[in-house]
């Protein structure tokens, strides 16, 4: 007689499940993996646990192992809080109309606010909380990628929720989906694709500021965590070319194999959950998720869940009746407490906000609105150029399996790799054909935030049903046609919210292209970036404050003028659900 627990696992009526067990080899690396895995955290644990503020980087190419593996361990950690972020926040936003009020003009302001805008408050509590140990300085690192993740895939959840096909929602209500299982079974599978590739352009924002959060700078202090990023910063300062290669290779092998063991197995995965009524010519493939299909233990521990789990469903079968008495509703306080401590805590921090700005000058503030002007030009500019290269080139991977196979690493490393590495090269052909960092910071700009557009056309593009393309070829829609007709149209809500996580990508990287050293030389442009990285130098906190405000004011006015205008177009005339 089988145990109740096996019974569970492997039901009373089979008499040896897969015992006994013959490990493939596919097993054995799994098990590998994870004790490495293990390795790694209790060392990464032991490492957070020591009070160092600053270490000595060693730049032998030897230490960059456990270097990239402690970067890699703070953006995978940053990545769980922001999917945990935007499932929660980007659904408030989607459900609840009178949070949306609140919500996405607050989400507009958080996307635009840099990372040295977060920095110093964030660092010194944090520091001061646990003054005992590492732990502050690596949680203020975690929270700082975070703020280059979280936006984006927010704005993408929030736009595919509120754009599920109203059919969906038809077949939902008619089985008397709880609130849950709309959630679990159309609305989360709908949102998917374009999920998982804002998730990849959200781990490519992460590392853009990798170095300037694993090495802060704050007046007089410097506080310094071993990684790849402060590896690069040490190589830099002391003038090794040798290192800085050493380092842009381990950041390249890291995001090859970040994509080729996590993203392109996950968007493999995503695949089941496009909306098609007829199959694709071409099914994208992965070698590592074909791989881990072989693992007996997976299959083993899988079989066991998929047991175990069902059972609690089964026991207490629920009429359709019961189903819609128990359906789940907030009660009218619940719904509104939230938003009420949302909005109190807003208007004290913004009552404290104002109490330290009061003593900004009339001068500095023109100045400073005067630099948001400039910052405003150089971020829509930024913004066309990207928008011209990567419409065509998005759609063209996007609507290809193919292309999408053989391009996907390329982008997902060139996206990934953290353009700040690059200025120094940059800067010298900027410098050497006379063009000044006025102008030339358009292009810095470009390097990181243009990722964002092409991702989000990506998935726009590989969203489109396959009967409209069929039905586009049937009616001989060609060339020009096509493109203005169907794919444009089907494309244009994912590309809004490429346009607005671009331009919120934009504000956040106008501190490092406004303002930047080269050759022992501070090399500035006029503009809101360096007026906050100059005062964020200098401990300046006011006027730091002072900047981020007129940079959120700026941004929540065009989003609301421009942007908010172009989703409600989006919703309302080329949404899928219409």
């Amino acid at each position: 007689m089988r145990p109740p627990f096996l019974q569970r696992v492997w039901g009373a009526d089979r008499a040896r499940p897969v015992w006994p067990f013959r490990f493939r080899w596919a097993d054995l690396l799994i098990v590998a993996g994870l004790a490495g895995l293990l390795y790694g955290l209790l060392k990464f644990g032991r490492q957070t646990a020591e009070l160092r503020p600053h270490v000595e980087i060693d730049l032998s190419p030897l230490a960059l192992p456990y270097y990239t593996f402690l970067s890699l361990s703070r953006g995978l950690f940053a990545y769980c809080l922001s999917l945990a972020f935007t499932l929660v926040y980007g659904y408030w936003a989607a459900k609840d109309a009178r949070a949306r009020r609140v919500l996405l003009p607050l989400l507009d302001v958080l996307q635009s606010i840099p990372v040295l805008g977060f920095m110093p408050g964030v660092l010194l509590a944090l520091v001061a909380t646990f003054p005992g140990s590492n732990f502050g300085l690596e949680l203020t690192a975690i929270i700082m990628i975070f703020t280059g993740q979280a936006w984006n895939m927010t704005f993408s959840f929030y736009q595919s929720v509120t754009s599920v096909p109203q059919d969906l929602r038809e077949a939902a209500t008619l089985f008397h989906f709880r609130w849950w299982q709309l959630f679990r079974r159309v609305e989360l599978p709908f949102a998917t694709i374009g999920l998982v590739w804002n998730s990849m352009m959200s781990m490519a924002g992460g590392w853009f500021f990798l170095a300037v959060c694993e090495s802060i700078e704050l007046g007089d202090s410097k506080f310094q965590l071993p990684g790849i990023g402060s590896y690069m910063t040490s190589a830099v300062d002391a003038g090794r070319v040798d290192a800085m290669l050493w380092a842009i290779l381990a950041m390249t092998l890291m995001i090859v194999a970040l994509d080729q063991l996590l993203w392109r197995p996950v968007v493999v995965w995503a695949q089941k959950y496009s909306v098609e009524d007829t199959a694709n010519t071409e099914i994208a493939t992965s070698w590592f998720l074909n791989w881990l299909r072989r693992s007996r233990l997976l299959a083993l521990a899988g079989h066991g869940y998929r047991r175990i789990l069902p059972e609690r469903a089964q026991r207490a079968p629920v009429s359709d009746a019961a189903a819609e008495r128990r359906t789940f509703q907030l009660p009218n306080w619940l719904d509104v407490v939230p938003l009420a401590f949302l909005v109190g805590a807003l208007a004290y921090g913004g009552w404290r906000l104002v109490g330290m700005v009061s003593q900004v000058s009339i001068a500095q503030w023109e100045e400073l609105i005067g630099a948001g002007g400039w910052t405003l030009g150089r971020v829509l500019v930024a913004i066309v150029i990207g928008t011209l290269w990567t419409v065509p080139v998005g759609l063209a991977i996007g609507l290809s399996p193919r292309l999408a196979r053989l391009a996907q690493p390329v982008v997902q490393v060139v996206a990934s790799f953290p353009a700040p590495m690059l200025f120094p090269l940059v800067t010298a052909g900027l410098t050497a054909a006379g063009i000044t960092l006025n102008w030339g910071s358009i292009v810095l700009m470009l390097l990181g935030t243009q990722w964002y557009i092409l991702f989000n056309v990506i998935a726009g593009a590989m969203a489109v049903p396959a009967d409209l393309r069929e039905a586009a070829a049937a009616y001989r829609l060609e060339g020009w046609q096509r493109l203005r007709l169907l794919y444009l149209p089907a494309v244009f809500p994912y590309l809004v919210t490429g346009w607005v996580t671009a331009a919120g990508g934009a504000w956040n990287a106008s501190i490092v292209s406004e303002y930047l050293k080269y050759k022992n030389e501070t090399l500035s442009a006029t503009g809101l970036g360096y007026v906050i990285r100059d005062a964020a130098e200098r401990k300046d906190f006011t006027l730091l404050a002072a900047g981020v405000m007129v940079m959120s004011i700026i941004v929540v006015l065009f989003n609301r003028a421009v942007w908010r205008r172009c989703y409600r177009l989006a919703e309302t005339r080329f949404a899928l659900n219409r």
